[in-house]
């Protein structure tokens, strides 16, 4: 029976691409306020760590979590009783939770680093922009017309939010086609019978970590040589003002 009423968009049957930015946003919201325990525990068996320690305490943290997911999910197919449909609605909520472990670290290295991500621009360009690596830190850098080495310190802090939602307008669609991409082929791998997807999947996790990593180390380039203060350290003193000063 015909109806006048306009038809709903229905959630389920949103695009992939729609998918993957709402996953993006949902893993922002959930991420954000946790940064701050992240970098704790990275200084918990050493409080006196200094940033470039705690970075990489957080690098580790990250590979080891992320490849960790990956194999638990991976290793359900060869469960006895386990199908490939309960191994696929896994792997499902797993690229969840890969994007929020990755999420979680690249707003934690931009929170070392003295970044400021008050804005949710400025949080979706940081994680966009590692994610997609080379790629990422072109776009930022064309779009936003700056020039220089570490996007994460000239672009990020500096540009404003308006030339901010352009830049993240191109990330998030190259966002969509590599992540989108990449999630598809390891959720398959990791379906795969008789032990093979925990290989794949905790191996295809641990490139990708790695990858960021790298990432990471060229949008923000070296650690600043003392804690953000007030949140974090000591005050400034005469003789290390500057350098806290540059690491903004």
């Amino acid at each position: 029976m015909a109806t006048d009423a306009p038809d709903e968009p229905d959630p389920a049957a949103a695009a992939p691409g729609q998918r993957a930015l709402a996953l993006l946003d949902r893993a922002l919201d959930a991420q954000s306020p946790l940064v701050r325990k992240n970098i704790a525990r990275a200084r918990q068996r050493n409080p006196q760590a200094t940033p470039a320690q705690v970075i990489r305490n957080l690098e580790r943290m990250y590979v080891s979590a992320l490849a960790g997911t990956g194999a638990a999910v991976g290793g359900t197919a060869a469960a006895p009783g386990v199908g490939t449909g309960v191994a696929l609605a896994l792997s499902a909520g797993e690229a969840l939770s890969s994007l929020e472990l990755s999420t979680l670290f690249a707003l934690s290295l931009a929170e070392v680093h003295g970044i400021p991500l008050d804005e949710i621009e400025r949080r979706r360009t940081i994680v966009m922009g590692i994610l997609l690596g080379g790629k990422g830190s072109e776009t930022i850098t064309k779009v936003a017309q700056r020039t220089g080495q570490h996007w994460g310190r000239q672009v990020v802090a500096k540009v404003p939010v308006e030339t901010l939602r352009q830049v993240n307008g191109i990330l998030g669609k190259n966002f969509v086609t590599k992540y989108g991409t990449k999630q598809g082929i390891i959720v398959l791998g990791r379906v795969a019978p008789f032990g093979i997807g925990a290989v794949i999947g905790g191996g295809a996790n641990a490139a990708l970590a790695t990858l960021a990593v790298r990432a990471g180390r060229r949008a923000f380039g070296p650690p600043p040589t003392s804690w953000p203060w007030p949140t974090y350290g000591t005050p400034p003193t005469s003789e290390n003002s500057h350098d806290s000063s540059s690491a903004h």
